[in-house]
């Protein structure tokens, strides 16, 4: 016990040393500061309590409560939503500059919720080697944070509200509570700059490249001209900052909305209004399904992106980088097989073929089902898990004979895989989701599935009479050399 204790603290000092050494450049050059002083932050400060992107109301609750009887904090409820959760806000500092930033007002839109939950814990504390970021931060800038504006939303874990609105088509009409509570908000703060945190899906790339686009980024137009005056400029000018930064750690994964006018939403509205906005849009990243990478880089960039603000060190960056800035394109699969072999009524034909698989919730938890999306010359699309399938020959699976009395090993399961069977019942189950990779069903049907456009992915991938691939609900599994995925799966 005691070794690790030493180790800890040992472990705490090189960090401080990395953080003082770097800060001090950082602030000689009066520019961004090195990403080794944040990723150290968010090490250090993290959440401990949130864990995955599906939490609830109830879960957060307890984090905004706590804070209402320290110093630090000026926590506000704000009001409710459709279905009595309230809604809450947390100012901090007492600077000249107002921020407001708000979060989940798509209620499965949650990785920057989670970040700002990691920016209090770093924010309240004190004594160590980043007070003087604190203080600065502290002494410059008035924040305003709103971390979930749809809690009926992130309840059903769901886009809109209990009202089905789109809450971000709603600034103007204002026919949910919550876009009311958002409104007034800024109405009563006046804040000079606006940090609109979402989730977009994560079959975004960055235009012509197979990288996710792993944060996507706008400065909102406030008018159909796109025209930039003094309020779009600085929104500018704190994305071209942030991009710098990622570029840094995650170079190539960041791309850009188109800026079309929207007159709806409430980033374009809050432009018009004389606030600067900021929209944070996070994507996917290879190997992180429930965006813990991800939500550690909103941490950095926002951190980053206020600490410049209160400097006033956003002001250096040129609007023409922000343009320069890559667009979002929308040309990823979650599997992609190149030159596939197909047999269809005596005929033999190569094709690709693009797999995605979309999230559904259930009264157990979360489930995936997969669709073939697209078959033919896909050249254009990229996928997270890809393969040149030449020489492949697609192949229908079978069901297992004997009905089993539980759900098998792990091993058990590759092994069947590997003897060509994707189905197999089971008679007793506790939990109507599973982890296995292949389909178990208690119910009879039609279970198989061949390579028809819009039908489950479910089939096998044979070469020179021997099994490597096997399809299984839109997830790819090398039977000669199988990795760990987050397979969540319906019983059927």
């Amino acid at each position: 016990m005691k070794v690790q204790k030493m180790m800890k603290k040992l472990s705490v000092c090189i960090i401080l040393f990395y953080v003082v050494s770097h800060f001090c450049l950082g602030r000689q050059n009066n520019g961004p500061v090195d990403k080794g002083i944040w990723k150290a932050a968010y090490d250090l400060y993290k959440e401990q309590s949130i864990t995955h992107r599906r939490f609830k109301h109830k879960d957060i609750l307890p984090l905004i409560e706590k804070r209402q009887f320290g110093d630090v904090y000026r926590v506000t409820k704000l009001g409710s939503s459709i279905e009595a959760r309230d809604i809450y806000q947390l100012g901090y500092g007492q600077g000249d500059i107002k921020v407001l930033l708000w979060s989940q007002m798509h209620g499965n839109e949650s990785t920057a919720t989670m970040a700002l939950f990691d920016l209090f814990n770093f924010l309240e504390a004190g004594d160590d080697e980043f007070e003087s970021i604190r203080q600065t931060i502290r002494e410059k800038l008035d924040l305003r944070f709103i971390p979930m504006v749809n809690p009926d939303g992130a309840e059903a874990f769901i886009r809109r509200n209990a009202l089905d609105i789109d809450l971000n088509r709603d600034a103007i009409q204002l026919t949910s509570p919550e876009s009311v509570i958002l409104r007034k908000a800024r109405e009563d703060f006046g804040p000079d700059f606006g940090f609109n945190l979402h989730d977009q899906q994560i079959y975004y790339n960055v235009e012509r490249t197979p990288k996710p686009a792993t944060i996507s980024v706008l400065a909102p137009a406030f008018n159909y001209e796109t025209e930039i005056n003094d309020v779009r400029r600085r929104a500018l000018q704190v994305i071209v900052g942030m991009n710098g930064l990622l570029q840094e750690i995650i170079p190539g994964h960041v791309g850009k909305y188109d800026d079309g006018f929207e007159p709806r939403a409430f980033g374009d509205n809050f432009q018009r209004w004389g606030t600067s906005a900021i929209l944070i849009e996070s994507g996917g990243y290879p190997g992180d399904p429930e965006k813990q990478y991800i939500r550690e880089l909103n941490f950095i960039i926002i951190l980053n992106a206020l600490y410049e603000i209160a400097q006033a060190s956003y002001t250096q960056y040129e609007v023409a980088d922000y343009f320069a800035i890559p667009d979002n394109d929308s040309k990823l699969m979650d599997v992609m097989l190149r030159n596939v072999t197909i047999k269809r009524d005596d005929l033999e034909y190569m094709v690709d073929l693009g797999i995605r698989r979309r999230e559904i919730e259930g009264e157990e938890g979360y489930y995936t089902e997969s669709s073939i999306i697209d078959i033919g010359d896909l050249s254009v699309y990229y996928g997270y898990d890809e393969i040149d399938a030449e020489g492949y020959v697609m192949k229908e699976g079978k069901v297992y004979e004997k009905e089993l009395n539980a759900l098998p090993s792990y091993e058990e399961t590759m092994d069947m895989l590997k003897k060509g069977y994707l189905w197999l019942r089971v008679k007793t189950v506790n939990n109507s989701i599973h982890q296995l990779p292949i389909n178990i069903f208690q119910s009879t049907g039609d279970l198989k599935a061949g390579a028809k456009l819009g039908s489950k992915a479910n089939f096998l991938l044979e070469k020179e009479g021997m099994v490597h691939y096997a399809i299984i609900n839109g997830y790819l599994i090398d039977l000669r050399s199988p990795k760990d995925q987050n397979i969540q799966l319906k019983i059927q």
